[in-house]
């Protein structure tokens, strides 16, 4: 009576002991199917400094040091800009960001902001 419920035979907590086929034709298809590649290619911009975007508004500038084709990045010497509720800069120092939280992401260098051409004229 106090073994109750404890056994694998009685399909308690207990492995299995089912053996079951490594392959098959599951294994099969997925060996044909071509291996999902990223979205961005961001080699380029390893160990160059980026911006990235949340959504939530939260914006933060580092060094790329690595990424995974989900998007999720290691950045190096990272500052957090907060606005509210008065703008000041925080360091963070390296930090690991989650690719589905980011929104934007750009490189630092080499982006300057443009006039607005479709802004009307003042006259």
């Amino acid at each position: 009576m106090a073994d109750r419920g404890r056994g694998a035979a009685r399909g308690g907590r207990g492995g299995s002991n089912i053996k079951r086929p490594m392959g098959g034709p599951q294994a099969a298809q997925n060996a044909d199917k071509p291996r999902r590649e990223a979205i961005l290619d961001l080699s380029k911009y390893v160990d160059e400094r980026i911006r990235v975007k949340f959504t939530g508004g939260r914006e933060v500038t580092g060094i790329l040091k690595g990424y995974d084709q989900l998007l999720n990045l290691v950045l190096d010497d990272v500052t957090e800009e907060l606005q509210l509720p008065h703008p000041h800069i925080r360091s963070l120092g390296l930090t690991v960001l989650r690719g589905p939280t980011i929104t934007v992401l750009n490189p630092v260098d080499g982006s300057e902001e443009i006039a607005n051409p479709f802004a009307a004229a003042e006259q």
